[in-house]
């Protein structure tokens, strides 16, 4: 159970929470590390710099949008606060989440 990345992950959560659909088609992806890094949790920072957690929208952003293949988010898990994250992720949070499916085809939203 990591603690230190269940916060930044609730933090995304709390920062999106009226945007954060049940499912949708667009959404936003928010770098789990770069979160981090702004929060100062360097351990955090630095394994998972590379990883995104994906925010379900209500509805589209105004800005780019670009459409992604759903077969991108395979074994991706939907965490108890909406943010969808790898099934890795999940697992190492220790916190209760569903498997999560994305629509055939989804739409990157830019901000």
């Amino acid at each position: 159970m990591n603690d230190a990345l269940s916060r930044v992950l609730n933090i995304i959560a709390e920062t999106h929470k009226t945007d954060i659909a049940e499912n949708s088609r667009n959404y936003l992806e928010v770098n789990i590390g770069g979160q981090a890094q702004k929060l100062g949790i360097a351990d955090v920072a630095g394994e998972y710099r590379n990883v995104n957690a994906v925010v379900p929208l209500k509805r589209p952003a105004s800005g780019m949008k670009v459409r992604i293949d759903g077969r991108t988010f395979v074994n991706y898990a939907r965490l108890q606060n909406g943010v969808v994250v790898p099934g890795f992720v999940a697992l190492e949070t220790g916190q209760p989440h569903t498997r999560w499916s994305a629509d055939e085809s989804m739409i990157l939203n830019f901000n």
